[in-house]
């Protein structure tokens, strides 16, 4: 019984692997641009440092050609997402990181503020990326980013 129930789970682990690689597979031919590996993992619901994706695509990858197939990258996602190998960042964790910045209180920050957290500090940020982070995250009329409605879009419900 439980040896069908792994079976299944991993069928469905299959499924899921293949839909997020078959959405960057624009030439329908079973590979995708090495450049797309890490929005995939992503997708997936997995959060590596850009070290450990960084092996990740080391170790999927053909012969430093650029292309990841899906044979190689299928059963090296499924061991990935079955191990629970790059979790999300729980919510909690998440909120104490951005009080943490909000040394004043007071709900939110600053888009200058953010900016220069995250393209300063860590793995940092290109001012692309963050440019990006910031039309989607900030609230232009008041020019701030309130980190507690963002949370929730910022995390992955483990349950789904």
């Amino acid at each position: 019984m439980a040896e069908s129930k792994q079976s299944a789970e991993a069928t469905d682990v299959h499924k899921k692997i293949r839909a997020a690689f078959e959405a960057f597979d624009y030439e329908h031919n079973n590979t995708v641009d090495v450049r797309e590996i890490g929005t995939i993992v992503y997708s997936l619901g997995c959060f590596p440092s850009q070290k450990n994706l960084h092996d990740f695509i080391a170790e999927v990858e053909e012969d430093h050609t650029g292309c990841i197939h899906l044979d190689k990258f299928l059963p090296v996602m499924t061991k990935v997402l079955l191990e629970n190998k790059f979790p999300p960042i729980p919510e909690d964790l998440l909120l104490q990181a951005f009080e943490v910045l909000d040394k004043e209180k007071k709900g939110y920050l600053e888009p200058e503020e953010l900016t220069k957290y995250m393209t300063q500090e860590g793995e940092p940020f290109t001012q692309v990326e963050m440019d990006e982070m910031l039309t989607a995250l900030a609230d232009h009329e008041k020019n701030c980013i309130y980190y507690k409605d963002l949370i929730s879009q910022l995390t992955i419900d483990p349950d789904m």
